[in-house]
């Protein structure tokens, strides 16, 4: 103002309040997705204990019948909430890795061990394939946790009679170790594609479900990577399989897992 009490100027502050836009979104997002995938196995679990209670326990064969759904919706739930836990740890500032010298090889051979009977259930066979016996510096346990998430992937959407391949090799260019598993299973979509390590997010929800699937699997994954210092990326043709590529440091340090704001799992 002047010493006339005359308007001289105007001062104008704006605010860029995308990213709070964007993350309110997400939250939005993330409670309507967890509510939704907790009230399926609840609404089971209440309506097939009601229908028991209300008499059909004395019928052996009903009672058999319900109880194994019940214990099929229970495992589910619990499936879903130790995912949704883990994300919640491997998105939380505190989160560290646990470094130490190893050989990649084995950690992959030790894995695809653990997955043979699943594999065999619907006859499809496992591969691995390695150019060297590769020694790296990173936190083993988690490496064998995300290629155990991405071939169990890759098993519940190949075909039975299918096959899935590991494969492990060193980017010299690079100076990468690089963890590659192919599989020859129904593929996803161009459209889906970019949206894959999205939390909840399915290409095949009723098949996913079916498998037992919580929809976290490739969203841990995705962290997992990055809390490594590495980037994972996907290749994929309908009907002709999907290829996941993993490169990481050969040595990791044990650095904190920061998540951007925006990015973390709203709590």
């Amino acid at each position: 103002m002047s010493e006339r009490s005359e308007l001289e100027g105007v001062v104008i502050v704006l605010h860029d309040i995308s990213d709070l836009k964007r993350l309110e979104q997400m939250r939005k997002d993330f409670v309507a997705n967890v509510s939704h995938e907790l009230k399926t196995p609840v609404t089971s679990l209440k309506g097939f204990a009601e229908t028991l209670l209300d008499g059909s326990h004395e019928d052996p064969v009903i009672r058999k019948q319900f109880l194994e759904i019940i214990g099929k919706e229970s495992s589910r739930l619990q499936d879903l909430i130790e995912d949704l836990l883990e994300l919640s740890r491997i998105e939380h500032h505190t989160f560290q890795l646990h470094p130490s010298a190893f050989f990649l090889t084995e950690v992959i051979s030790e894995s695809l061990t653990l997955l043979h009977k699943k594999a065999e259930k619907k006859h499809i066979r496992l591969e691995e394939r390695f150019h060297e016996e590769m020694e790296m510096v990173g936190d083993a346990a988690r490496i064998k946790q995300l290629v155990i998430n991405l071939v169990t992937n890759a098993i519940v959407y190949t075909p039975e009679n299918g096959h899935v391949t590991v494969e492990a090799f060193r980017d010299e260019e690079s100076h990468r170790c690089v963890i590659q598993v192919k599989d020859n299973g129904i593929g996803i979509d161009e459209q889906s594609l970019p949206r894959i390590f999205e939390r909840f997010y399915r290409v095949d929800r009723a098949r996913s479900r079916n498998s037992g699937g919580t929809g976290l699997g490739l969203a841990i994954v995705k962290h997992l990577v990055e809390a490594q210092q590495g980037t994972i990326t996907a290749e994929s043709t309908v009907n002709k399989g999907t290829t996941f590529t993993v490169r990481l440091p050969c040595s990791v340090t044990n650095e904190t897992n920061r998540v951007p704001k925006s990015e973390a799992l709203v709590r």
